[in-house]
């Protein structure tokens, strides 16, 4: 995987975290800077954590399915872009201007649970994983980062526009993965 196919993929996968992050800064009263570190901590940690752990389970199991590891990329990849815009489609969820563990973590959670995938398919496509967990863990810290601030200073309009980007470009991924190994794309 090329570092600009790793930096595509890092962003869309940040895009649920972005999404979060942009109504954390809309539920606060005042910006301060620790509110952007936090969120960027979390979801930027559990976005690194999260596909390294995928890659452990894949690196167990790939003897088994080597003949079409590359048919799992691309149904978990689409899967994941398809919720992603269907959740851009949805009502927005009602989040709190808490930054405690108990308030971060389930999101975090929840929005890296799409990395666990996609590090089952890095495991396929013998992926450099500390190189790219890292990459992936400090794209989504920074656009949480950024994402706090722009909720504060913007609002909603935003959120669904980045899961609704984030969708396609892991649908897209998975598109590709499968096309280059059909042989009717070249890269």
């Amino acid at each position: 995987m090329s570092l600009i196919e790793l930096f595509i993929l890092a962003v869309g996968l940040s895009m649920d975290a972005f999404a979060v992050s942009i109504c954390k800064g809309l539920s606060l009263p005042s910006l301060k800077p620790r509110h952007a570190a936090i969120t960027g901590l979390y979801f930027g940690g559990f976005q690194a954590l999260m596909p390294l752990i995928g890659y452990l389970l894949g690196t167990q199991f790939q003897q088994f399915i080597t003949n079409v590891d590359h048919w799992i990329a691309f149904v978990l990849l689409v899967f994941i872009g398809v919720n992603m815009i269907r959740e851009s489609r949805s009502e927005p969820e009602e989040l709190n201007c808490q930054f405690s563990p108990a308030a971060m973590l389930p999101l975090a959670v929840a929005t890296s649970i799409d990395a666990l995938a996609v590090g089952v398919t890095f495991a396929f496509l013998s992926v450099d994983i500390v190189p790219a967990v890292s990459f992936i863990g400090v794209i989504t810290f920074c656009l949480s980062a950024v994402g706090v601030a722009i909720g504060h200073r913007f609002g909603a309009r935003y959120k669904s526009r980045a899961e609704l980007a984030g969708g396609i470009v892991l649908a897209l991924m998975g598109c590709k993965i499968l096309l280059e190994h059909l042989g009717l794309l070249a890269f």
